[in-house]
Parts: structure tokens; C-alpha cells; sequence
């Protein structure tokens, strides 16, 4: 039985439903009634025609820039400003947008056009022109007390082509220096500067200078894609102004930095990049033609290293292409090197800490005046090696170190970047933009300034990964070896590049250690399975440390030090060498090359002429370094270079001095035409020991001979008495002997003890040899004989 209050719900439930459906009903009927009603209005409505449907309103087109894009170019981080600057086909016409800071309006100029921009506020610019196409326009910049008519730099299409981004990406743009960096050129008709840079971690990059009063902000470069490269063509700026890259890093920091491929610098210690673009016209085309008929290692090869800043403190680059070439050509070495002369901010470091690397230090001229003297000396027969540092670069924050905010030119890891002897960075020879920037600036310096040989510094501390590092300081290459094998193959292409662009350009290593093939040839393995390096020259450091040490004993006990004069000819021809006095043997306490001699100053000049010419007849090429030439007493110092006051007629010992110098020109003179003493400089056969193991007599005596089987006989008595009728073994038909060189001649301050007629052999067999000549052997000197 259902209880009597949920029976009363159940009917009020009922009794609502049906009223509702009784007033559905209702209304239901209510609403056929107005249709039937408003039946005629509708068939009379249908037979009007229809309006159109009424589009929803839509905004006007704005000119100016989104926020996002302002913020963007404001902060330096658009990659793309091009897109959204310059003039644009947009809805309603062609758009003008331009980012001119403290501009007080912007008018575009096009035909008979003239239109002022609106200005949107920080330095923004916009507005919108009824035009169907992109014109032919200028802008009209009015500043304060100032309006300049100009190019809009964003309406110009980049002036890198895509050979040349997929060669950069590549790593093989083998003349880079002609598409990074400042170049003024015609571009689309008009005049200006393009600038480009690679900076592949950079959010941005702004280009600041002169033109632009140090602001970058009104001019962002574009992204270049994945080549990492940033590019912009500014019209109207031309040759002379300053410029650095505006960087953002990925922090959004900045940085300001130096053109890495700037052609020209400011003189240190400012440090901007100047517009360069050279005018100058060679001379040279004989030197050119000829210097790639004889192979370096098959001639003639002496060379005089300079410090040109303080050669003769003071001279400026077309100053001493006035003085230098006259005095190398007196003392007849046949070239220069030129301690390097890429810009570097300290001039303590002599030119081996660089951050210009494609720049002629500007301490001493431009770019074009270096040129003069590269020319100078050519037209005057003497070629010009300069030393170049691939190996490492400075960490100033203006340069190369983390160039856009990160590990770029340097290695990424720690222990790979820092040089542990220099507090300097090692370069990343591994990463294929970093190589092509080192092998495209020896091709320059090769190329541009028509160098005849690169000295590369330091290739020691590039070839092994533990150079100068302790046990957990250096992790070993995927053979678990030590050698650096980026470094081994960067070394190899830019030897194989350098020669392959610039026929007769040698390369020349100075490379401290037992390095299996350095002087090989790039395609051929040796015992350690490494092709060679492929250079043509390398310093013979064992023979420079070896025979100085000998020379700085007493004779009274050079005895016991023998070994250290003949060892060198053990490993002779394992390489092509040079046989270097440079300017790190005369340095930082080392004592200059006469003061390193023993006894008093008499011996010590002669020691040093005997030594000379030993090192004149030995086989292997010479380099002497500036001063040594005349014997100067004290060290080398950058600040006040040579002691030329010693050759002063004026000063009582200058014949001392005076008569070394005259040795070294008749050394010379007496090796250029003698090709017994530089045309096997490579070859076995062009040397014999006469009596190499008479240590108790302090001589040395051996043979050189040229590829026609002509002699040189070169006795050395580094004793400081007269050996009389000192018997030697010599070939028999040599039918007489006569001197034709004696560092103990009176003219060059020497003794006098001299053989003045021709000397005959005797038919006694001496020394393994069918013949004897008797010799009298003057004290501490070195005598050469040729055929009679």
C-alpha cells in the first residue's frame, strides 16, 4: 500500500505535466496563426532580390612593425632584418619600414615621389604607399642640424653567392679573405661596403663604426642560413672607416668585436678594423716568373731574419723598403724573413700572439706600404719568407676568444683550448671553418702579398696533444695515441693548398722534434702510417742546439764534446733542413752569438767566424738573425733593435765589428756561386767526411760536392793554435787546391795565416783517400779550398 503523502506527490507530479502540455499546445497554435498571417509578407519578400552578405569588418593594414620584431632589432637578435625593414608588397600597397635612430623623419624619395614615414617611435619608421610594385627609391634622413639623402641598405640581396655558403660550410673556400670581412664594391649599381662574418652561435649581430657613431642599432645583418655567416651591404661608406661586429651572444649579452678577416687595423693599441681595399700595383712580375724554376732545396738559400719594427727603430714600411733591400743585397743573402708582421696588440710578443690575421701590422704603414717593401725587395733579388702563427691566439675579448659568446675558433674542450706555455688558446684544427680560415690566410699572405715562404711557428706544440702537459692534462686521439690528428691533416692541406695555388712558395716548419715526414710529401706513408706533413724546409733545431753547446766550451775541452759537431750529419737527410741562428738564441739571457764564445774578444771573433763558415759549408740552409752579422756584443731587444752604432767609423773596435760583417758577405758571395754548397743539400752524395773523429785536434774537415761531381773542401781548427802541415785525405784528381775563403784572414780581423799559392796532393794515400794535401791550419778558423 503506497503511504497517503507520497500518493498526494505522485498526483501534484501528474497534474503540473498535464498543464504544461496543455500550454505547449497553446502556444504551438498561437504561432501556425502568425505564420498564416505573415504567409503574404514572406512571398512578397521573396520576390525582392537579396543584399549581398556583409563581410565581418576587418582591421586596416599597419605599416609599423609588431612588437615582437621591434624588440627583436632593438636588442640585436633579428636574424632576418631584411624581411621586415626596407619596402615590402603589402595589402593596400607597398610598405616602407626603416630603423633610423635619432632620425627626426624619414621621407622615401622615388621618381617624383616624395612621402615622409610615420614615425613609430624608437627610432622606427613606416608607412604605407598606393604603389603596385617595389620602386626604385632613396631615403631622406633628417637629424638634427643635419638631413642626408642615402640608400636604404635593406633593399639590396646578399653579396655572398650559394658557392660560396656551401664552400665556407664546407670548409674549402680556398680564397676566403674575397667574400668575409669589409670589401668596398659595386653592388646592384651602387657604391658602398659589404660586411660579412661568420658567427654561427650568435642570436644576432649589429654592425657599429664610424659611419654609425658606434650604434649598431640601426644596422642588423641578416642570417645567412646554416653557413653560420651574418652579411650586410651598407651603401655610400667606402675605404678609411672603422668598423667592429655588434654580437649577441646566446645569453643576450653583447660584444664588440674586431673583424677577424679585416684587411687593415688600427695602429695598437686601438683596435678597430678599417675598410680597406688596396690600389697598388706590383712590380714584380720577373721575380715572379723565375722563382719556381730551381726547387728551394736545390738552391741557393741564405737567409737574414728581421725584426722590421726595430731593424732601424722608427722606419715605416716604405722607409726601409728604401735602406733594406740595399743592405741585404751588399751582404748577399738571398732572402729575408720577417719575424711575423700580422697585427697583434703587444709588441713585446714580437708578432706570435695574433688577432689580426689577414692584416700587416699598421705600426709601420698600410696594407699597400707593406706591399712597397715586399715589391722593393723583389726588384731587388731577394726573396721575403715571413714566420706565421697558426698554432694560437691571443684571449683578448676583443678578438678571437669565444668570438660570439661560445667556443668558436678555439677548441670546445678546456683541456684542448689553452695553450699551457703562453696563456693563449690553440685553434680547433678539427673544425672545418676554423681550418679554412688558417689554410685560406697562408694562401692570402702568399697570394696578396706576392710572400715567397711561411715559417710556421711552433708546430710542435700543434702536433701532439701532450705538448707541455702533465699525465690527466690531455686526453689521448681515438688510436689512444698522442698525436693530434686534426692538427697532423690541417698541417697537411694547407701544404698541399699553399703549394698547389702558388708555384715556387716554400713552407718552412719549425718543429723541435724526431716528427716522422715533416718535409714529405703529403701522399706518402711513412713507418708511423701518417702521410708526411708536406712542408718544404724544417728548422734543424738539433744541429743549432748541438753545435752552440760545442762552441760555448773552452777549446781545452771541446774534446769531449766532439759528437755534438758531427752528430747532425747521423739524421741529415732525413729532412730538408735549415740551419737556424734565430733570434730565440739571442735572447732572454742566452747572450748574443759572439758573447756566447769563449776566451777574450779576439777569440771570441774568431770563434765566431770559424763558426760562420762552418755553418755556411755544412749541408742544409742558413738563416742568421739580425746584428749577428756584425758581432754584436749585447742580446737582441725589440726596444732599440741592432747596435748599429757599432759600425761607426768613429769608434775604436769598429773594425772588429766591420770585418765579421765582411765575412758574412764574402760567405755568401763565395756560397751563391759555388753549388757545391747547396745544390745536394738533400742528397748523400753531396757529402764526404774527410776526418769527422779528430777530437783531439778540434778539426773537421769534410767534403761537398755538386751534382756534377765539383768539390769543396771545408777544414775547420776550433783549437786556438797553428796546426802546421796537418795532412788531410782528398780525391786524386784534383790536381790542385787553392783557398777561397779563410775567417782568419787579417781582413777580417784574423791572424793572417794563409795559404797564398795553389796546393798540390801528394800520392800518399791518407784518410782512406788516394791523395794528401798539407795544410797549415790557422787557429780558431775554418778554410775553404775549391779545385785550382
Amino acid at each position: 500500500m503506497t503511504p497517503p503523502k507520497k500518493k498526494a506527490a505522485a498526483q501534484k507530479a501528474v497534474t503540473k505535466k498535464a498543464v504544461a502540455k496543455k500550454a505547449a499546445s497553446k502556444k504551438a497554435q498561437g504561432k501556425d496563426k502568425e505564420k498564416e498571417k505573415a504567409a503574404p509578407a514572406v512571398k512578397a519578400a521573396a520576390k525582392k532580390p537579396k543584399k549581398p552578405p556583409v563581410a565581418p569588418p576587418v582591421a586596416p593594414f599597419s605599416p609599423a612593425l609588431d612588437a615582437v620584431d621591434r624588440e627583436r632589432l632593438l636588442h640585436g637578435a633579428h636574424h632576418a632584418p631584411h624581411s621586415v625593414l626596407g619596402a615590402h608588397p603589402a595589402p593596400g600597397g607597398i610598405v616602407f619600414r626603416a630603423l633610423r635612430p635619432y632620425a627626426r623623419s624619414v621621407t622615401v624619395l622615388a621618381g617624383d615621389l616624395r612621402a615622409e614615414l610615420h614615425d613609430d617611435g624608437d627610432g622606427f619608421f613606416s608607412g604605407l604607399l598606393p604603389l603596385t610594385e617595389v620602386p626604385a627609391y632613396r631615403l631622406l634622413v633628417a637629424y638634427e642640424g643635419t638631413v642626408v639623402e642615402t640608400e636604404d641598405a635593406y633593399r639590396f640581396l646578399p653579396t655572398l653567392g650559394e658557392l660560396d655558403l656551401h664552400l665556407i660550410g664546407e670548409g674549402r673556400h680556398e680564397q676566403l679573405w674575397t667574400v668575409l670581412g669589409a670589401h668596398p664594391r659595386t653592388h646592384q649599381g651602387v657604391r658602398g661596403t659589404s660586411f660579412s662574418v661568420w658567427a654561427p652561435n650568435a642570436r644576432g649581430v649589429r654592425l657599429a663604426g664610424t659611419f654609425n657613431f658606434w650604434d649598431g642599432t640601426g644596422y642588423p645583418m641578416r642570417s645567412l642560413g646554416s653557413s653560420g655567416v651574418w652579411e650586410l651591404f651598407v651603401p655610400g661608406i667606402g675605404e678609411g672607416e672603422l668598423y667592429k661586429f655588434d654580437i649577441t651572444r646566446p645569453d643576450g649579452s653583447h660584444t664588440q668585436r674586431a673583424d677577424p678577416l679585416a684587411r687593415r687595423t688600427e695602429v695598437p693599441p686601438a683596435t678597430s678594423s678599417i675598410v680597406h681595399a688596396s690600389a697598388y700595383e706590383w712590380g714584380d712580375e720577373e721575380w715572379l716568373a723565375r722563382r719556381a724554376e730551381i726547387p728551394v732545396h736545390e738552391a741557393p738559400f741564405s737567409v737574414y731574419e728581421i725584426h722590421l719594427p726595430s731593424w732601424r727603430p722608427g722606419l715605416t714600411y716604405r722607409q726601409l723598403a728604401d735602406q733594406l733591400p740595399a743592405y741585404v743585397k751588399d751582404l748577399g743573402f738571398t732572402h729575408v724573413e720577417l719575424m711575423p708582421v700580422a697585427e697583434h696588440p703587444f709588441g713585446g710578443s714580437w708578432g706570435y700572439q695574433v688577432t689580426g690575421f689577414y692584416a700587416p701590422t699598421a705600426r709601420l704603414g698600410t696594407p699597400d706600404d707593406f706591399k712597397h717593401l715586399v715589391d722593393a725587395l723583389h726588384r731587388a733579388g731577394i726573396g721575403v719568407l715571413m714566420d706565421w702563427v697558426p698554432a694560437h691566439f691571443p684571449r683578448d675579448d676583443w678578438a678571437l676568444a669565444e668570438f660570439d659568446g661560445r667556443p668558436l675558433y678555439e677548441h670546445e674542450d678546456p683541456l684542448r683550448a689553452a695553450h699551457p706555455d703562453w696563456g693563449t688558446l690553440e685553434f680547433d684544427f678539427g673544425r672545418r671553418e676554423v681550418r679554412n680560415f688558417l689554410v685560406a690566410n697562408a694562401s692570402y699572405w702568399c697570394e696578396e702579398f706576392h710572400i715567397d715562404g711561411l715559417r710556421v711557428d711552433a708546430v710542435a706544440s700543434m702536433l701532439y696533444l701532450d705538448y707541455s702537459r702533465e699525465p690527466g692534462q690531455w686526453t689521448p686521439n681515438e688510436h689512444g695515441g698522442r698525436e693530434n690528428l686534426d692538427a697532423v691533416a690541417f698541417l697537411q692541406e694547407m701544404n698541399a693548398t699553399v703549394y698547389r695555388r702558388s708555384p715556387g712558395v716554400v713552407t718552412i716548419a719549425e718543429e723541435s722534434t724526431a716528427w716522422d715526414g715533416v718535409t714529405r710529401a703529403t701522399h706518402h706513408p711513412g713507418p708511423s702510417g701518417f702521410g708526411g706533413l708536406g712542408f718544404g724546409l724544417k728548422w734543424n733545431m738539433g744541429w743549432m742546439h748541438d753545435s752552440l753547446e760545442y762552441m760555448t766550451h773552452e777549446p781545452v775541452h771541446r774534446r769531449y764534446h766532439h759528437h755534438e759537431m758531427t752528430f747532425s750529419m747521423v739524421y741529415a737527410y732525413s729532412e730538408n733542413y735549415v740551419l737556424p741562428i734565430s733570434h730565440d738564441e739571442v735572447v732572454h739571457g742566452k747572450r748574443s752569438l759572439v758573447s756566447k764564445m769563449p776566451g777574450d774578444w779576439w777569440q771570441q771573433r774568431a770563434n765566431l767566424r770559424a763558426y760562420l763558415a762552418f755553418m755556411w759549408a755544412h749541408p742544409g740552409k742558413q738563416l742568421l738573425f739580425m746584428g749577428q752579422e756584425f758581432a754584436q756584443g749585447a742580446e737582441w731587444s725589440e726596444a732599440h733593435g741592432p747596435d748599429w752604432w757599432l759600425l761607426d767609423p768613429a769608434y775604436g773596435a769598429e773594425a772588429d765589428h766591420r770585418g765579421v760583417r765582411d765575412l758574412v758577405r764574402d760567405l755568401n758571395g763565395v756560397y751563391r756561386t759555388t753549388p757545391a754548397l747547396w745544390q745536394q743539400d738533400t742528397d748523400p752524395a753531396g757529402f764526404q767526411w774527410i776526418v769527422g773523429d779528430a777530437a783531439e785536434d778540434n778539426v773537421f774537415a769534410f767534403l761537398r760536392y755538386d751534382a756534377d761531381g765539383s768539390p769543396l773542401l771545408s777544414v775547420s781548427n776550433l783549437s786556438p793554435v797553428v796546426r802546421h802541415d796537418y795532412r788531410l785525405g782528398v780525391p786524386d784528381d784534383v790536381p790542385a787546391w787553392h783557398e777561397t775563403l779563410n775567417t782568419d784572414a787579417a781582413a777580417y780581423g784574423g791572424s793572417g795565416v794563409a795559404h797564398l799559392d795553389p796546393i798540390k796532393p801528394e800520392p800518399h794515400a791518407r784518410h782512406g783517400r788516394p791523395a794528401a794535401v798539407r795544410l797549415t791550419l790557422p787557429p780558431l778558423s775554418t778554410v775553404w779550398l775549391r779545385p785550382a
